[in-house]
């Protein structure tokens, strides 16, 4: 029981399929979406949020640990 508890856990880290630190295809591994997407997502957001995603990039580089 307790093994299949571990399995089902998702852990969000950083991806080694990046761009500049994987912090968009670590978001994409763990909600399962394609990373090209989440990058996507990511900037629009940035545009139209006065650009605070620009603020918060560097915040979850930090924050999510490396794969």
């Amino acid at each position: 029981m307790l093994m299949e508890t571990q399995r089902k856990q998702k852990k969000l880290l950083r991806s080694h399929d990046r761009i500049i630190a994987g912090v968009c295809g670590g978001l994409a591994n763990y909600f399962d979406a394609d990373p090209t997407i989440v990058r996507l997502l990511y900037a629009l957001l940035t545009l139209s949020t006065a650009f605070s995603g620009v603020l918060l990039y560097p915040v979850l580089w930090i924050i999510i640990p490396n794969e």
